[in-house]
């Protein structure tokens, strides 16, 4: 009993904000579009936006697109659950389109002849904290690779071709609770 008043004493001091703790490093697991896991994202918060250390296996060799999707829904296998591009500011799509870009776009990411991903990219002005343009925050966002490179200009997703892998980027735990819907079938008549 006395081990619990000190903790509630020191959880007073303190202001027990354990659970409120802003996550600024997380990982992700990223699967394929029959659901089997292939690899992870590492991510963390960085000066630029979110740093993100990719460690995926089985794509074919060459480059792909990869894009920040604007809902943390991976259902295999098209992926279209994951919605557009994250694009809180309402610009064009394409890392070299001049009224661009998404802050979803991000580099296009090689496999090695042995369709192994192991790149790191910053995906700029975004953040894992709070904010507008939080990956985070309203239920989250999702990390998609895509078949073929994106072209950097072609609207609405430079002809990236379609996607095959996906992994959700969450919030921390009591932040999914509290935007889960109190009837499940209030989440079907939104879609």
């Amino acid at each position: 009993m006395r081990f619990i008043r000190v903790i509630i004493v020191a959880c007073l001091l303190t202001g027990c904000h354990w659970a409120d703790k802003p996550q600024t490093a997380k990982t992700i697991d990223m699967y394929n579009q029959t659901g089997d896991m292939v690899g992870t994202a590492k991510l963390s918060e960085d000066p630029d936006g979110v740093s993100i250390k990719l460690k995926i296996k089985g794509v074919s060799p060459g480059f792909h697109g990869i894009h920040i999707h604007e809902i943390a829904k991976c259902e295999g296998p098209e992926f279209k659950s994951a919605g557009n591009h994250f694009n809180p500011l309402d610009k064009e799509h394409g890392l070299m389109n001049p009224d661009g870009a998404h802050l979803g776009d991000l580099p296009n990411v090689k496999a090695d002849q042995d369709g192994k991903i192991n790149n790191e990219i910053t995906a700029d002005g975004v953040t894992l904290l709070k904010g507008n343009t939080s990956l985070t925050e309203k239920g989250g966002t999702s990390l998609i690779i895509t078949r073929d490179p994106d072209d950097g200009m072609s609207q609405i997703s430079g002809n990236s071709g379609e996607r095959i892998l996906c992994g959700e980027i969450k919030g921390n735990q009591h932040e999914k609770d509290k935007e889960k819907p109190s009837d499940p079938t209030d989440m079907e008549k939104k879609e």
